[in-house]
């Protein structure tokens, strides 16, 4: 099968249309249409419905997209470990973690890390849900949760530890729970929509209900950061990481002595980067890093 064509069948797959493959591709429509069309005949199998609102595709077309898509993968991987240098660490590094932690915490130190490495260049992939190492859509990955795929290398970094918090004028105006069982007539502030980014995000909902059903949040909203700004207003009390308060100014601490769930993180890579030098450098960088930052514990 001619390699070019199968590049333009990728990308054909993974956009839905010929035209959004073209302007990837910097190919007209028309071009990318006719190295389809020779593609299905050279395999004599259609691999794509075509209908109005875009394409589909067939059995044969899945099937076909997965062998090119896991080919395109080690092919993507080979090329990063031949351009390492033998002396250096050097290439780009995909990294993906949460969003959260990447605006907080990783973001603001990756100056640092690339200071130290400066032929190493990052691209950071921030999503609340698992990208595929092993497809390459990342290199390595910051997961707050062990990995559930068996080929991938780990290495536990630490753990992330959270704090209830209310603003002084919420406190002021409500006054603050002693117990755990109190929350029940206080304003919360949670975590909604999408899934957690990480493990027991809403403890306080259930922490203290003998009925078992959830205590509901005045607000729920999809950010950590969002979850922040609005305890900080005054609009109830939540729960976020520590790493996202590196200023208690207008905030009191609610219900201290209650012992709160710890987040563990993990570095995630697959096992074909276990000898590269990039992300050996990385590992190195967030273990150091994370002993020395307030509010985790290496």
């Amino acid at each position: 099968m001619d390699w070019d064509k199968l590049r333009v069948f990728h990308a054909v797959a993974e956009a839905g249309s010929f035209t959004h493959a073209g302007d990837t591709l910097n190919l007209s429509q028309s071009a990318v249409s006719r190295q389809i069309s020779a593609l299905e005949e050279a395999l004599s199998v259609p691999l794509f419905h075509r209908h109005a609102r875009g394409l589909i595709l067939t059995e044969q077309g899945e099937a076909l997209n997965r062998t090119v898509r896991e080919v395109f993968a080690k092919l993507a991987m080979t090329e990063a470990l031949l351009a390492e240098s033998k002396e250096k660490p050097a290439g780009r590094l995909k990294v993906t973690t949460t969003h959260s932690f990447g605006v907080t915490w990783l973001a603001p130190r990756l100056k640092t890390f690339m200071g130290h490495h400066p032929d190493v260049t990052v691209s950071l992939l921030l999503d609340d849900t698992d990208l595929d190492l092993a497809m390459r859509e990342a290199d390595v990955a910051i997961r707050m949760h062990p990995p559930r795929q068996p080929d991938l290398v780990q290495r536990h970094l630490g753990e992330i530890r959270n704090q209830i918090w209310a603003a002084a004028d919420y406190a002021k105006t409500y006054g603050l729970p002693q117990t755990v069982e109190e929350l029940d007539n206080h304003k919360l502030v949670m975590f909604g929509d999408r899934k957690p980014p990480v493990p027991d995000v809403n403890w306080l909902s259930e922490v203290g209900r003998k009925d078992g059903s959830p205590r509901r949040g005045v607000l729920e909203v999809n950010s950590l950061q969002a979850m922040l700004v609005a305890i900080r207003s005054g609009l109830g009390i939540g729960t976020v990481p520590d790493y996202l308060v590196h200023d208690t100014t207008g905030l009191v601490p609610v219900l201290p002595e209650v012992k709160k769930p710890t987040i563990d993180m993990y570095f995630v890579y697959p096992e074909e980067l276990r000898n590269s030098k990039r992300v050996a450098v990385f590992r190195d960088f967030l273990v150091n890093s994370i002993a020395e930052s307030k509010g985790l514990r290496g």
